[in-house]
């Protein structure tokens, strides 16, 4: 059975120094969610741009560890952001068997929404 949960987050970004080229870089990620996932989450990015104005790419690994609709633990995600020439496509995924204490068995897929500078989530998942 499918659930689901929605909230907002805030989200700081800290560029990393690592002496990559200009067009390649990598930030710290520290998310506070709030709504029905009430969590912290810690993870790092890696991206790089490209000549063409709106064309990008990045990844990403974050560590949640909070409150899922009542249920505790902690568990990744995994996302793979492009953008191409101004159309972007995210997928934003849990990864497999990550999933610790409530949370063991998590699957799932969330969807980020940013709308007037405000960050939203709508996350579908189940249990194995």
């Amino acid at each position: 059975m499918t659930e689901h949960a929605k909230g907002t987050f805030n989200v700081d970004l800290t560029p990393q120094q690592d002496g990559l080229s200009p067009a390649v870089g990598r930030m710290m990620i520290h998310k506070k969610f709030s709504g029905d996932l009430e969590a912290t989450s810690e993870g790092q990015m890696l991206m790089a741009s490209t000549a063409v104005q709106g064309s990008a790419g990045y990844v990403a690994i974050e560590k949640v560890t909070g409150t899922l609709n009542g249920k505790s633990g902690s568990f990744y995600l995994q996302h793979n952001g492009v953008m191409n020439r101004g159309a972007g496509e995210l997928s934003v995924n849990v990864l497999p068997d990550s999933g610790t204490d409530d949370l063991t068995g998590l699957r799932g897929k969330m969807n980020i929404i940013i709308a007037d500078g405000a960050h939203s989530y709508d996350f579908d998942y189940s249990f194995n």
